[in-house]
């Protein structure tokens, strides 16, 4: 997932540019634009004291607006809306006695916690970096752009692992290959973080962000439900965009423009990418295999007509079948099962000690996620119970309505805000649990989905992700350009990034247009309108 967890060393006063070129040229709009950013970025608390102010904020102000009258209907109860006051004794007792039930029962936290047990494993045995590896060792020297790309778009599933493993292999590939290796870098970039929400596998953020969307469609219809895999088909067909149009600005514009940049680094400690050996390739044609049967076991499981794992009304795919409420666990034992195999057929794992150090390895990682999950959980409840949700909602909605707006410039003003949004607050759960209970309620007020929300979000989320400093791969990624040319800075790799994420968001934004308006899937039980 993106950007969540341990983040990586900083890099201290990296030098500007490659080029040689005066200081006073360097100096560009783009870079002090970048300084601007990355300044009011810093002013910014921690995410998780940002959630503390927030629920401090929602309490002032629901003891504030408590007293005035609203003439605004609230949808679930039909009456006039009322706000709560939060520092009401009563509500206070209540919160308390409900703070650890609410931590609890907060719904990314679990999602989170359950996946990367199951990632823990099979990228502590080795079965990921097989994998990606094989991908990009087989492949022909025409086809390596693509590939990497493809290679960083699957790296999703398994949680941050792109960005330690696929973006470095970028640039040792393109290095090997004769090719410049700062375009390897910007190319597996590009696909690891621009394309963050483009994949067709699902991952743990699938129903990271359901659970966050379907609590703010509850502020309006207490009994709606969403789908983790409601994004699924477009996300898939994002993947298509993502690779073609990355394989075209990595070839025809990034790469050209790195020809006069000389490889200056220090490449004597580059260690080459080591092939797999016998028993490495032994090892993941076994875990491939055991993923193999196991997805067949599951299929014909699924499709038994009898099977436990359907709703109530016979539905696969319905938000209530028992398969799309498993969807974590299954990505825990998808990835568990071939990871376990791996390991022992391949030697790195010897007994259980070493299974469940690779579980114990990636909680490790987890403490920032779990600190800022507790205090985004509260401030939820707070936001909600305080129906101050409900009646932003129902005003922005009311706002929209007046200037008669058509619901496809409304969503791309979405993605335009969550894009300029992300380059301040750079994790996505975070963002998306301080979004969701206003855009998804207002939006619904409006007659646009949940679910067309929720993927909205995701194109804005993903494309400014390379051009921001305060997304906290960046400073490594730098770094890995440094390797390979010493005055890889900030600069430089805004500089590469740039085309990407302009590209990325004006046709993703284009697509998802395209794609709602001929009437294509977003994914499993997934309307585009409300009700």
């Amino acid at each position: 997932m993106s950007h969540e967890f341990d983040p990586p060393p900083e890099v201290t006063d990296p030098p500007a540019q490659v080029t040689g070129t005066d200081p006073e040229h360097r100096r560009s709009f783009v870079d002090r634009a970048l300084n601007l950013i990355e300044r009011l970025g810093n002013m910014l608390p921690d995410p998780a004291v940002l959630f503390l102010l927030l629920m401090v904020a929602v309490w002032l102000a629901s003891a504030a607006l408590a007293p005035v009258p609203f003439t605004e209907i609230h949808p679930v109860t039909g009456e006039p809306i009322r706000i709560q006051n939060q520092l009401d004794g009563e509500n206070l007792a209540e919160f308390l006695a409900t703070m650890v039930a609410t931590f609890v029962g907060f719904h990314p936290l679990g999602v989170v916690l359950v996946a990367l047990l199951g990632v823990g494993v099979a990228e502590h045995t080795g079965f990921i970096n097989a994998g990606l590896k094989a991908l990009l060792g087989i492949t022909a020297k025409s086809l390596l752009t693509p590939m990497l790309l493809l290679v960083a778009i699957v790296s999703h599933t398994a949680a941050d692992a792109g960005y330690v493993l696929v973006i470095p292999l970028g640039g040792v590939i393109f290095h090997a290959a004769g090719r410049h290796p700062l375009a390897g870098i910007a190319a597996a970039f590009a696909g690891v973080s621009g394309g963050f929400s483009a994949n067709f596998i699902p991952s743990g953020f699938d129903p990271l962000l359901q659970g966050l969307t379907q609590a703010g469609a509850q502020v309006i219809d207490p009994d709606r439900l969403v789908n983790p895999l409601c994004n699924w088909y477009f996300t898939g067909v994002s993947s298509l965009l993502i690779v073609l149009i990355g394989w075209f600005l990595t070839d025809r514009v990034i790469e050209p423009r790195l020809q006069d940049t000389t490889i200056d680094g220090d490449l004597s400690d580059l260690q080459p990418m080591e092939r797999l050996g016998r028993r490495e390739w032994l090892g993941l044609a076994a875990a491939l295999g055991a993923m193999a049967a196991s997805i067949a076991a599951l299929t014909v499981l699924s499709l038994a007509q009898n099977s436990p794992l359907r709703s109530p009304n016979g539905g696969l795919t319905a938000s209530d079948a028992r398969l799309m409420r498993s969807i974590v666990p299954l990505i825990f034992l998808l990835f568990l099962i071939p990871g376990v195999v791996y390991g022992y057929v391949a030697g790195t794992v010897h007994d259980h000690r070493d299974i469940i150090k690779g579980m114990s390895k990636s909680m490790s990682a987890m403490g920032y996620y779990i600190v800022l999950a507790f205090f985004a959980s509260l401030f939820i409840k707070a936001f909600n119970d305080s129906n101050l949700g409900a009646l932003l909602a129902l005003k922005g909605a009311d706002g929209l309505r007046a200037l008669s707006l058509p619901p496809q410039v409304t969503i791309v003003g979405i993605i335009l805000l969550t894009a300029l949004v992300n380059l301040l607050v750079g994790s996505a759960s975070a963002k998306w649990a301080l979004l969701a209970p206003i855009f998804v309620p207002m939006l619904m007020q409006l007659g646009i989905s949940p679910e067309l929300t929720q993927a909205a979000y995701r194109v804005g989320d993903s494309t400014t992700n390379i051009v921001t400093p305060l997304m906290p791969y960046f400073p490594l990624v730098v770094v890995y350009g440094q390797r390979y040319v010493k005055g890889t800075g900030i600069g430089t790799l805004v500089s590469l990034m740039l085309p990407y994420a302009l590209v990325f968001l004006a046709s993703w934004s284009v697509l998802l247009v395209v794609y709602w308006m001929i009437g294509l899937p977003l994914g499993l039980d997934a309307p585009y309108t409300y009700p």
